[in-house]
C-alpha cells in the first residue's frame, strides 16, 4: 500500500541520496584539483597597453574609419568646393568701391557662419563613433582621454584639406587682400572655426545620441550663436540682456567676424560713397561701419578661437566622464520595481506548501 510523503521528506530523502552518490564524491574531487591549482599557480595581471600607446592606435584607427566613411569629410568636401567655387563667381574679382565694403563683409560672413554650420552634416558619424567608444570602454580596453585625443588628432589633417583647398578656390578669385599672411590667417581662422563646430557637435552627440534630436540641438545653438556674431545685428545695437551679454562674447563667430574683418580691410582704402577725392581707411571702415574693437590685434581673436577649441574638448572630456559615471545610477533607479509581497500558507495535514505572491 502506498503512503505520500510530506514536502520535507521528500527533500531530505534527495539530499541525503546526493549526498552519498559517486556524482557528489567527483564533484568534490575536482572542485579541490581546481582549488589546488589555483594555490600553486601564478597569475600574471592583465595589462592594458600605455597611454600612449592607446593614442597612437585610436588615433591611426580613427584616421581610417573617416577616411572609409564618406559622409565624415568626403561628402564635406565636395560641397565645399562647390560652394567655394559658386562665392568666386558671385563675388568675383572685388574692387575698391563703396559698395565693395558690404560685399566683402557679406562674403567673410558667409564663409565663417554658413560653410562652418554644415559641419553638422558629420553627426550622425560623431554618433557611430560613440557608440564604438561606449562598447569598448565597458570592456574596459582604453580610457576616454585617451579617445579623446586619438578623435582629435585623427581629424586634424580632414578638417585642414577642407580648408585650405575651399579656401583657395573661394579667396583669390575673389579679390580678397593679397599677400600671404591674409590668406594664412583666413585658412587658419576657417580651420578653427571648423574644428569648434566640430567640437560643438561632439558634446551635443555625448548628451544627445538621437541623429535627428542632434542634429535640431546643433542647428539651433549655432542659430544663436549666428545672431550674436555681430552681423546681423552690429555689436553696439545689440540688446544688453542676454544678446549682448553673454552672448556676444560666447559666440565664436564674434571672433571669427572680427578677426577676418581686421585681416581684410586693414591697411586698404576705398572710395567714399559721396563721389569725393578723398579715400575712406580702413580703420575707419572697421570702426564705423563693423564696429570691431580696435584695441587688440586680429592674433588675439584666432587665439580664442585656439582657446575655445581647447575648452570645448576638455567639455566633451568632461561629460563623457561625468555621464559613465551617472549611467550606472540612472540605469539602476530605472530597474527598481515594486516589491512583491509574499504570504506562505503551510497546511498543518503536511501536505505540499502553498505560495500565494500578492
Amino acid at each position: 500500500m502506498s503512503r505520500t510523503i510530506s514536502t520535507e521528506e521528500a527533500i531530505g530523502i534527495l539530499v541525503t541520496s546526493y549526498t552519498s552518490s559517486e556524482i557528489n564524491q567527483e564533484v568534490i574531487n575536482e572542485l579541490a584539483a581546481l582549488s589546488k591549482k589555483d594555490n600553486n599557480s601564478t597569475y600574471k595581471k592583465k595589462k592594458h597597453a600605455g597611454f600612449l600607446n592607446q593614442c597612437l592606435v585610436l588615433t591611426r584607427r580613427s584616421f581610417v574609419n573617416m577616411f572609409r566613411d564618406l559622409g565624415y569629410y568626403w561628402l564635406r568636401l565636395g560641397i565645399y568646393i562647390a560652394l567655394a567655387i559658386s562665392l568666386a563667381t558671385v563675388f568675383n574679382d572685388l574692387d575698391k568701391s563703396y559698395g565693395s565694403i558690404q560685399d566683402r563683409g557679406s562674403f567673410l560672413m558667409f564663409v565663417f557662419s554658413f560653410l562652418t554650420f554644415m559641419t553638422i552634416g558629420g553627426f550622425p558619424s560623431y554618433v557611430e563613433d560613440m557608440k564604438v567608444f561606449e562598447r569598448e570602454r565597458l570592456n574596459g580596453h582604453y580610457g576616454v582621454s585617451a579617445y579623446v585625443i586619438g578623435n582629435t588628432v585623427s581629424s586634424l589633417p580632414y578638417l585642414l584639406m577642407v580648408s585650405l583647398i575651399p579656401g583657395a578656390i573661394a579667396y583669390y578669385p575673389s579679390g580678397l587682400q593679397k599677400g600671404y599672411e591674409h590668406f594664412l590667417y583666413f585658412i587658419c581662422a576657417l580651420f578653427s572655426c571648423l574644428m569648434l563646430v566640430e567640437s560643438l557637435m561632439m558634446i551635443v552627440a555625448s548628451i544627445v545620441p538621437h541623429f535627428l534630436m542632434g542634429i535640431i540641438t546643433g542647428a539651433g545653438i549655432q542659430g544663436i550663436m549666428m545672431l550674436a556674431g555681430g552681423f546681423f545685428r552690429l555689436p553696439n545695437d545689440l540688446p544688453n540682456p542676454f544678446w549682448r551679454y553673454p552672448m556676444f562674447y560666447i559666440a565664436f563667430h564674434r571672433y571669427a567676424f572680427q578677426g577676418s574683418y581686421k585681416n581684410e580691410f586693414k591697411g586698404l582704402k576705398f572710395d567714399r560713397d559721396d563721389g569725393s577725392l578723398n579715400y575712406i581707411s580702413g580703420d575707419e571702415i572697421l570702426r564705423t561701419k563693423w564696429h570691431v574693437d580696435m584695441s587688440y590685434s586680429k592674433w588675439v581673436d584666432l587665439g580664442v578661437l585656439l582657446a575655445m577649441i581647447v575648452l570645448y574638448r576638455l567639455l566633451f572630456l568632461i561629460i563623457i566622464k561625468t555621464t559613465e559615471k551617472l549611467k550606472p545610477f540612472v540605469l539602476s533607479l530605472m530597474l527598481v520595481s515594486p516589491r512583491k509581497n509574499i504570504q506562505v500558507l503551510e497546511n498543518t495535514r503536511a501536505t505540499p506548501l502553498h505560495v500565494e505572491i500578492v
